[in-house]
């Protein structure tokens, strides 16, 4: 069995054009995340690896939208210990803003960095009644 990847348009197109149409993830300056959506908790992921949390990582709530950013600077020290030297690792600055659900208490959104995985859980927010209600109008 031969897996191709699964062509959503029906035409065959450039595939610098075809990674814009996907969202791809993999240009520079990108995150990639993972969101779940756990009972009343928004869960995300994001793949950090070789950064410092204390210093190159910074998470910050503004405006209903989760605002990552981080930095992974180059060692030239790598370079100089080897006769030949290739690296596909993406250095630099990289940042995700992710739109949050209408209600979230940015004082209670925390964060975690462990193995190399950057966690923010985001209590979700109670969901309004559905419905209409009557307002009764009163005489002044």
């Amino acid at each position: 069995m031969v897996l191709t990847r699964w062509d959503r348009v029906g035409i065959d197109i450039p595939e610098r054009w075809r990674r814009w149409f996907d969202a791809d993830v993999e240009r520079e300056g990108w995150l990639r995340v993972e969101e779940m959506h756990d009972g009343d908790t928004l869960v995300i992921r994001v793949e950090l690896p070789g950064v410092n949390p204390d210093k190159d990582i910074d998470v910050t709530v503004n405006d209903g939208v989760l605002q990552i950013s981080a930095r992974r600077e180059k060692r030239d020290a790598d370079k100089s210990k080897n006769n030949g030297y290739r690296s596909e690792f993406h250095y630099g600055e990289f940042s995700r803003n992710l739109a949050l659900p209408a209600g979230v208490d940015k004082s209670a959104v925390t964060a975690e960095y462990k193995d190399g995985i950057l966690k923010v859980t985001v209590p979700w927010p109670a969901e309004p009644e559905p419905g209409s209600q009557k307002v009764l109008v009163e005489r002044g």
